[in-house]
């Protein structure tokens, strides 16, 4: 391995200078995509609900559109529990690392 190229390398500019790395775009922070994902469960089932009121009252008549409302609701809230598991799963998990 000839050490000449690696040095040569070192002296390579980064590709991303600190100016350009200053105006990447960054994401939405990981606590607006949670508050933004338990919103949705909340109208989820709020409108399943709603549907399950309507069903009752006889202003729906079809049914299958009540039984999707409360499916996607049932999904949703269980997507946010699974999440909720894994991210006390992780929490203990770091707790139980020894520094």
């Amino acid at each position: 391995m000839d050490i000449q190229r690696i040095n040569a390398l070192l002296s390579l500019e980064p590709t991303l200078t600190r100016e350009s790395r200053d105006e990447v775009k960054q994401g939405p922070s990981f606590s607006e995509v949670l508050a933004s994902a338990i919103r949705q469960v909340e109208q989820d089932q709020r409108h399943a609900n709603e549907m399950a009121v309507r069903l009752a009252a006889g202003e729906v008549e079809d049914i299958a559109q009540v039984m999707i409302a409360s499916e996607r609701a049932t999904l949703s809230l269980n997507l946010a529990i699974q999440v909720r598991n894994k991210v006390i799963e992780a929490y203990q998990e770091i707790m139980r690392m020894t520094f």
